[in-house]
């Protein structure tokens, strides 16, 4: 008898533009699973690449909670293999308090590390969205390095240099959660690589996405433009909602 093959599953946590643009391009014959705060645009999301002919299903997912952080890699177990986690979801600056973006872009970042490091597949990969802002500020002393390295999720929260009064502006705490990601994704992928997988983070410049919008369209707007004509290409990252090239 013939054992049918477990299901491969991509797993994309915020089922933004961004999320929808990656999963169209990895997701090709394994389901994706679409994992976001907003029920409804996950739905959105799920029933825009059925009818590109993607297999889908959907989650509600708070990045914030360690609960519902573990419910969700439970469930992406019990769907098939996890051989893919794309971390896409945050908040911006012009969207969100100090204390929401250190939650969500600092802590979420580490419970979904921590969570999907433990249901990951042989061979399996992830990607977490990082920022360019997180190159963008000074060197941070080693021992708040390390602790953002190496703290434990749940006690990220109680560091002081991350409390309301050390950290006063959104774009501070935005800037700072990018250069977490970027180093706990380095010290998280020596346990994501002890079950054979890779890890890395991105840090992309200005990609016109709503969140990216909504910069513009904030106080930051004159600091984005900025950047923007400082930048190689002198342009925004623009998302492709074309299907992979086919082969014959």
């Amino acid at each position: 008898m013939t054992v049918p093959a477990t299901p491969e599953l991509v797993v994309v946590i915020g089922a933004g533009s961004m999320g929808q643009a990656i999963a169209r391009r990895i997701g090709v014959g394994k389901t994706i699973l679409l994992a976001d705060l907003n029920e409804k645009a996950a739905a959105a999301a799920a029933d825009t690449l059925q009818g590109a002919g993607f297999t889908t299903s959907t989650a509600t997912v708070d990045v914030a909670s360690h609960e519902s952080v573990h419910d969700l890699a439970a469930t992406a177990s019990d769907l098939g293999a996890v051989t893919d986690v794309v971390h896409t979801a945050g908040l911006s600056p012009a969207q969100a308090s100090p204390e929401a973006i250190i939650a969500v872009d600092l802590v979420g970042v580490a419970l979904v590390l921590e969570e999907f490091g433990q249901v990951i597949a042989a061979g399996g990969s992830g990607v977490v969205i990082a920022s360019q802002a997180g190159h963008m500020i000074s060197p941070l002393p080693a021992e708040q390095h390390q602790a953002l390295a190496t703290t434990p999720a749940d006690e990220l929260p109680a560091l002081p240099f991350l409390q309301p009064d050390v950290v006063t502006s959104s774009g501070a705490a935005y800037a700072l959660a990018k250069r977490a990601n970027i180093v706990r994704v380095q010290a998280a992928s020596v346990q994501w690589g002890d079950r054979g997988a890779r890890l890395n983070s991105i840090s992309p410049g200005i990609i016109m996405t709503p969140l990216a919008l909504d910069e513009l369209n904030s106080g930051a707007g004159e600091g984005y433009q900025r950047m923007i004509k400082a930048s190689a290409a002198g342009r925004v990252g623009t998302r492709t909602r074309s299907e992979p090239p086919q082969h014959s």
